[in-house]
């Protein structure tokens, strides 16, 4: 079996925009963001406590669930090595956010995918390090991935997607 996971990233300058389908010029989101408007990140490292909730819910042996009522996307701004024995105390700053409205979603080409926004006042900080956890507190990591994508500042909307698809 294979595991690929792509994390997606849209930013915009406010939610108005958002609301309206705003593209931004590559120059001016760059100037917005100090990154593109919108980006993927192949790969993460899963990690073992996450690996383990999967295995006890398939087993049936009581794990916690990644889904919309528990699950919450995390970015952080720390720079460290993802690694296997990675949880949440890893993240540096981490921000939670719950799942948009129908997220996760799953069970169609073997994929799962996961969504949060990140509003005005939510992560106005360095973006370089993502995860999901299958609670708001003291969640279970599934996985981690580091890669630097810019900085979000107050009054931005940006949204963080997260799919992994197993083969």
């Amino acid at each position: 079996m294979l595991e690929k996971a792509i994390w997606k990233i849209g930013r915009w300058a406010s939610e108005a925009d958002k609301k309206a389908g705003k593209i931004y010029s590559k120059a001016e989101a760059l100037r917005l963001f100090g990154a593109p408007q919108f980006t993927e990140i192949d790969g993460n490292c899963l990690c073992n406590e996450g690996i383990n909730d999967i295995w006890k819910t398939i087993c049936g042996t009581g794990g916690v669930q990644f889904s919309n009522a528990l699950a919450n996307l995390i970015v952080g701004t720390g720079s460290g090595a993802a690694n296997a024995t990675d949880t949440e105390a890893t993240f540096t700053a981490g921000v939670k956010k719950g799942m948009m409205s129908g997220f996760p979603t799953y069970g169609t080409s073997q994929k799962a995918t996961w969504k949060s926004s990140y509003g005005s006042a939510d992560a106005n900080q360095a973006w370089n390090e993502f995860g999901v956890l299958n609670a708001a507190s003291a969640g279970d990591l599934l996985n981690r991935k580091v890669e630097a994508q810019g900085t979000k500042a107050s009054g931005q909307t940006w949204e963080l997607t997260l799919e992994i698809t197993l083969s």
